[in-house]
């Protein structure tokens, strides 16, 4: 008959070699048969045994035993966490706060403890229905702190963030946790100054867990030293999950609307800047993609002004969505660059700067239109047609646009940046100012081309292709040289043709009928 391997109430030296044989038996790395071990009541005997112990070697020896048995699976940690958790955790805490205690430097048994102890609450914390009870043990959170004030070990520094970001993870520890000032400290603190990267890592994730949580983001964005920490680690980590997991803590914030204004302003910009490096430098595109989505979160009426003026922010964006080799961050980068643009008007410094940042995205080839139908829309307001006809490269970008569908690979965003730059043509030909300039050779191939485009997907297409074709015929000094230029009297004919079939049928015009009279005009000036 095989001795018990857990430790009994008999003599120290029978006490000592049971707990030598349990700890034999427990070390393997088969969850199943930890799960077994858990259900046949090993963590109960091992707690009971070390309640009782005194001795240094059999505390570290039961720490040891019982972090094994915890590499269970999952649904036998819960159970034996339901059965003995309300003894077993207050008793790990008070280990660890006798190890600890008064900031001396441990003994190796009293570290070799520390570690046990933070391993089989790490085992725990795995667990997210666990995460709650478990941090709302008394001395959890006084333990947690200690993080910052004493000389671990570089490991059991590690194993102390990993454990505070595992309860970090869940929603109902998050306030409690930003709520509690020491804890905080320690995190920012380890955050910046810890010589171990893994130990800023997992400090970077609790702060990106926690600036989830709606409730406190806009206490975590008032608050000076989490915006310098997050940058910090952005801008000066060599690890890719720690600077991925800071900026996405300042995606996170930017996400609340109240957050926006205070975030750009933060330290004259220097929030802008960390994401603006990133974007264009950071070798991960995850982060490059989270980046620009902060910006993207930041962009708004009472922001855009500011982060357009910021330097080299508008051409940060407009590189990336053109030039990026991963899509995610191409398309996240123009969504920036024209939610920005939205709020950007003709009377602000920034606007120039905006349009040739626009005219560098224009070459994206995800943008699905957002650039083209951008031109359009600023295109639309009166105030701004003079400036935008006499920028330059505007109109041979509106050009290129409406050309983009020439190609059979162009698909359906083609068409859409034809008929948006189309449109944009037509709404700067609206200002009689704009006239001669826009009579040139760029714009006049793209409104032949549009006019005869071909079937339903190019009506819209067609017909502002006309209409700006007349707008610019109104000039007279505009005539001649539109009735030269190869096609325009061609497809201004079939324009005309189209018209009258419309009118035999009797249907009713989008527009009104100008391509006959454009048509004898242009003849006329031959």
């Amino acid at each position: 008959m095989h001795a018990s391997p857990y430790p009994t109430r008999e003599g120290p030296e029978n006490r000592r070699a049971a707990i030598e044989m349990a700890c034999a038996e427990f070390d393997h790395g088969d969850d199943a048969r930890h799960g077994a071990e858990l259900y046949l009541g090993a963590a109960n005997v091992l707690c009971l045994v070390l309640s009782m112990s005194d001795q240094d070697d059999e505390i570290r020896a039961l720490c040891s035993a019982i972090e094994m048995v915890y590499r269970a699976e999952r649904e036998a940690v819960i159970l034996s966490y339901q059965d003995v958790g309300a003894a077993l955790v207050p008793l790990l805490l008070r280990l660890l706060d006798g190890c600890e205690g008064g900031g001396r430097r441990a003994t190796a048994s009293a570290e070799s403890t520390v570690s046990h102890v933070s391993r089989t609450l790490l085992h725990m914390s795995r667990i997210s229905q666990l995460r709650v009870p478990l941090a709302r043990h008394p001395g959890m959170m006084t333990a947690l702190e200690r993080v910052a004030a004493l000389p671990l070990s570089a490991e059991n520094r590690e194993l102390r963030m990993r454990l505070l970001a595992n309860l970090a993870n869940s929603e109902g520890n998050k306030a409690a946790i930003f709520e509690r000032a020491g804890l905080m400290e320690a995190t920012m603190k380890v955050a910046t100054l810890d010589r171990a990267e893994s130990a800023r890592e997992y400090a970077s994730a609790v702060l990106m867990d926690l600036s989830s949580c709606p409730p406190i983001q806009a206490s975590m964005a008032r608050t000076d030293r989490v915006l310098a920490t997050l940058v910090k680690l952005v801008v000066v980590e060599d690890k890719v999950e720690t600077r991925e997991y800071a900026v996405t803590g300042l995606q996170n914030l930017a996400f609340e609307k109240d957050n926006r204004a205070q975030l750009v302003s933060y330290g004259s910009g220097v929030v802008i800047e960390a994401l603006k490096k990133c974007v264009i430098s950071d070798p991960n595109e995850k982060t490059r993609r989270r980046s620009a989505g902060a910006l993207t979160n930041l962009a708004c009426d009472e922001t855009a002004e500011r982060m357009s003026n910021h330097p080299g922010l508008l051409q940060t964006l407009a590189q990336a969505s053109s030039s990026d080799e991963n899509e995610e961050v191409q398309q996240r980068a123009t969504l920036a660059l024209t939610k920005l643009a939205n709020s950007i008007t003709v009377r602000m410094s920034c606007w120039a700067g905006l349009l040739d940042a626009l005219i560098a995205a224009s070459s994206s080839t995800v943008a699905e239109g957002t650039v083209s139908a951008m031109f359009r829309v600023k295109a639309r307001d009166e105030e701004n047609r003079e400036s935008m006809a006499n920028h330059p490269r505007l109109l041979e970008t509106l050009a290129d646009l409406c050309l983009r569908n020439k190609d059979p690979g162009g698909g359906k965003a083609a068409y859409k940046d034809c008929e948006n730059a189309t449109k944009a043509i037509v709404h700067l030909a609206n200002d009689p100012l704009n006239h001669r300039l826009i009579c040139n050779k760029f714009v006049l191939a793209a409104l032949v081309h549009g006019a005869s485009l071909e079937g339903q997907e190019g009506m819209v297409t067609r017909d502002a292709a006309v209409l700006a074709m007349e707008r610019m015929a109104m000039e007279h000094s505009n005539r001649p040289m539109m009735a030269r230029y190869p096609g325009m009297l061609v497809s201004i004919a079939q324009a005309t043709e189209r018209e009258i079939m419309e009118e035999i049928n009797g249907s009713v015009p989008a527009l009104p009928r100008l391509a006959k009279a454009l048509l004898m005009s242009l003849l006329v000036a031959l």
